[in-house]
């Protein structure tokens, strides 16, 4: 399906490219990350760097870079995380808690059947880590998508969480993986020395072949929550909770049209609005059935009820731009997202854009 000339006079202008992490041999695939502004001003952005192949199972450890110019421009890669799983580490959620320490939330993944969430620590903004701690006791296979994690005005912490059941065979390949996933919220009131399941959780109450993958939660204006998950439903699924998380209600489907990828929603600094990216299927874009493109921003004032506004941030009919991390950097917003395509895979190439709020919010 060829994209129309309104859509192409929407994309993001080119002056907003900040940085493309393209895939090597020795490096064939940079992805999944999440910002943070430390008290210096700079910006550090960490993300997975893979050593041993593409897949997500590949071996990876997290590296970081920073940038002292608001995200204009960006160091070279250190390492932040060594790869201590029986396959690797990834997916990076990374918070300034309230109680000022830096937060560093990623996956270990050690087989088909085992792959769980970890924190990290920072009391020097960044430079050292603590050791990891697990969150949760439960064993199995939990996705925790980068830049999730979030701290609410309460100080509660939430971890949004899709569980993949085993179907009890080999450990070592696919076949053991059930992808129906299930939603669960692990919440913590110590600032994550202790962690609780919610008392509900919640399945897709549909005939699906992806249940309610990669979750995430927002806060909302009035302090309740949202919570939104990707489906084969063709939308992003939706629960909400008014009591922090404990309670959610049944899932529903929302009004974000999109294939079988995940959205991320933020909102915006001193505001009630709420700001989404993801790949919009609505028809209000062209778009090729199934494809994580195009790369779409709007905007809700009623809570993620209804979204105006709509921008497309990158239109390429081959692209593939998804797990995007959003950071607002004074009048700017920081994207960090995969950015692939046919030639190099729609995973492996990571691109940052430095956009302005305005832009995306003026519609």
């Amino acid at each position: 399906m060829m994209l129309t000339l309104a859509c192409l006079l929407l994309a993001a202008p080119a002056d907003t490219l900040a940085l493309n992490i393209e895939p090597t041999r020795e490096l064939p695939r940079h992805s999944e990350g999440a910002f943070v502004t430390l008290r210096d001003g700079r910006v550090l952005f960490c993300y997975t760097e893979f050593t041993g192949g593409a897949a997500d199972e590949s071996p990876a450890h997290l590296v970081g870079i920073e940038s002292a110019d608001g995200g204009r421009t960006w160091g070279r890669p250190r390492e932040i995380v060594a790869n201590d799983g029986g396959s690797n580490v990834m997916s990076v959620s990374l918070l300034r808690l309230k109680s000022g320490r830096l937060a560093l939330f990623y996956l270990r993944k050690d087989s088909w059947l085992e792959c769980r969430p970890y924190l990290r620590t920072s009391d020097d903004e960044g430079a050292t880590w603590s050791e990891p701690r697990r969150i949760g006791s439960a064993p199995g296979y939990f996705v925790l998508n980068n830049d999730r994690v979030v701290q609410l005005a309460s100080g509660r912490l939430i971890v949004p969480l899709a569980w993949h059941r085993s179907r009890g065979e080999d450990p070592e390949t696919s076949r053991s993986f059930d992808a129906r996933a299930i939603d669960i919220w692990l919440l913590s009131d110590d600032d994550g020395a202790t962690w609780r399941e919610a008392r509900t959780w919640w399945a897709l109450p549909v005939v699906t072949g992806s249940g309610l993958q990669e979750p995430g939660v927002v806060e909302l204006g009035d302090g309740s929550l949202l919570c939104f998950a990707r489906t084969d439903q063709g939308q992003q699924w939706e629960m909400r909770s008014t009591d922090g998380g404990e309670r959610w209600t049944a899932p529903v489907a929302g009004p974000l049209a999109s294939p079988l990828s995940p959205a991320s929603i933020k909102r915006l600094p001193g505001s009630d609005r709420l700001l989404a990216v993801y790949n919009d299927h609505s028809g209000r874009f062209a778009f090729p059935k199934g494809k994580r493109t195009p790369l779409v921003a709007a905007v809700s004032d009623d809570g993620g009820r209804t979204w105006t506004g709509h921008r497309a941030i990158e239109d390429d009919p081959d692209g593939w731009y998804c797990y995007t991390a959003l950071h607002f950097v004074g009048d700017q917003v920081l994207l960090g997202y995969c950015a692939g395509d046919s030639k190099v895979g729609g995973l492996n190439r990571l691109r940052i854009r430095r956009i302005p709020l305005d832009w995306l919010t003026k519609g």
